[in-house]
């Protein structure tokens, strides 16, 4: 029994009631635990404590810990006296051992050559396969003057971004919950960003970039398996320029980063970037990109649209961050409908790698499609 539902078993029996109640001693921790966690009465819970009988040893040092965790006085007090009363029973048994991490060799060198290739067909030729459409774009700005990542919310922007003829056209509707006519994206001030998930990408794998790619890792992300392939762009090869708005300053940065590439399809779902080669003179000391991908339908039709987007930057402490999220897709046209209800944000899950997991013998082979 979980922890919460040994939580409400224990709450809801009579706490007058004289008859004792066995416990191990993992299970006498989840109790303590959740009632530190839900801070139930602590004279309440060392009444319940002291009516446990126990099926091993409960040890000093388990008793410390839970008073390190918030245990109430009483509590504590109660622990102790059971503590002693089972002090010649036998130790609780160790846990289980975790299962060894699951090892997945690594494609070899002519299927990583033939993954790229793949990769790099599906990116130089990704915009051309897009439908026109419009989303809702919604970007949280946050800043921390502190250095520290204690980050403040800043302000709330709300945009329909429309994609039409290959081209990117953003349009301001709302800023903190407040309708805004005739405020253009490049006009609001602070940190600003657009376009991160189609033209760097493509600079990544254009061929004359020549950018460095090895072998990283194997992932798991949003439920299905993805390559992960480290990336370096020097800066003698990049065209990333970052700009101080204050000091005019402008210099190109190379960068490097990683690749999540989904299996089946052989798009790309993720990539981040981390900027390199910054003079050390330059205000802005660093830029880093998370940029997540997801597939979507358009008009009964599935493509790879953006998700959600994170630039980050560091001026001495000053820090900064932008989360951009993507709602609402739609195809483009004279019949579309504007929204201006401000969608809630993606949970972390939807963004957050997890281990791969291995194939199961009945496992199809992977369907190469592309949207």
């Amino acid at each position: 029994m979980g922890t919460k539902g040994l939580l409400c078993v224990l709450l809801a029996a009579s706490l007058a009631l004289q008859a004792q109640r066995t416990m191990t001693v993992p299970e006498l921790i989840g109790f303590i635990k959740s009632s530190i966690q839900f801070r139930y009465d602590d004279r309440k819970v060392a009444d319940y404590v002291h009516r446990i009988k126990l099926t091993n040893k409960l040890d000093d040092r388990t008793v410390e810990q839970l008073q390190g965790m918030g245990a109430g006085p009483k509590t504590v007090a109660a622990l102790r006296e059971l503590s002693e009363a089972s002090s010649s029973l036998p130790s609780a048994p160790p846990p289980a051992p975790k299962p060894p991490p699951v090892v997945i060799p690594p494609p070899d060198s002519i299927e990583q050559a033939r993954i790229l290739a793949e990769v790099r067909d599906n990116v130089l030729n990704y915009t051309n396969r897009l439908p026109d459409y419009i989303c809702t774009q919604v970007t949280r700005r946050y800043y921390d003057p502190s250095g520290t990542e204690n980050w403040r919310l800043m302000d709330t922007i709300q945009e329909n971004l429309t994609f039409f003829e290959h081209k990117e056209n953003y349009k301001v509707v709302m800023v903190n919950g407040r309708m805004m006519t005739n405020v253009q994206h490049n006009q609001l001030g602070g940190a600003i960003s657009s376009g991160e998930f189609g033209s760097i990408l493509h600079e990544i794998f254009a061929p004359e970039t020549r950018t460095e790619f090895d072998w990283d890792h194997w992932a798991t992300l949003r439920g299905r398996r993805m390559y992960v392939f480290a990336y370096r762009v020097p800066q003698s090869r990049s065209h990333y320029s970052i700009e101080h708005g204050e000091s005019h300053r402008r210099i190109i940065a190379g960068y490097h980063g990683l690749v999540y590439v989904d299996r089946e399809t052989g798009m790309v779902m993720r990539w981040k970037l981390q900027c390199e080669d910054i003079p050390a003179d330059f205000p802005i000391k660093d830029v880093s990109l998370d940029v997540n991908y997801d597939f979507t339908k358009i008009a009964d039709q599935e493509f790879v649209l953006p998700l959600k987007t994170v630039i980050s930057s560091r001026e001495a402490k000053y820090m900064s961050r932008n989360e951009a999220e993507f709602h609402l897709y739609r195809k483009f046209g004279a019949e579309t409908q504007v929204t201006f209800d401000t969608p809630e944000p993606i949970p972390d899950e939807k963004t957050k790698e997890e281990p791969p997991k291995p194939d199961t013998p009945a496992a199809k082979p992977p369907v190469k499609k592309n949207p």
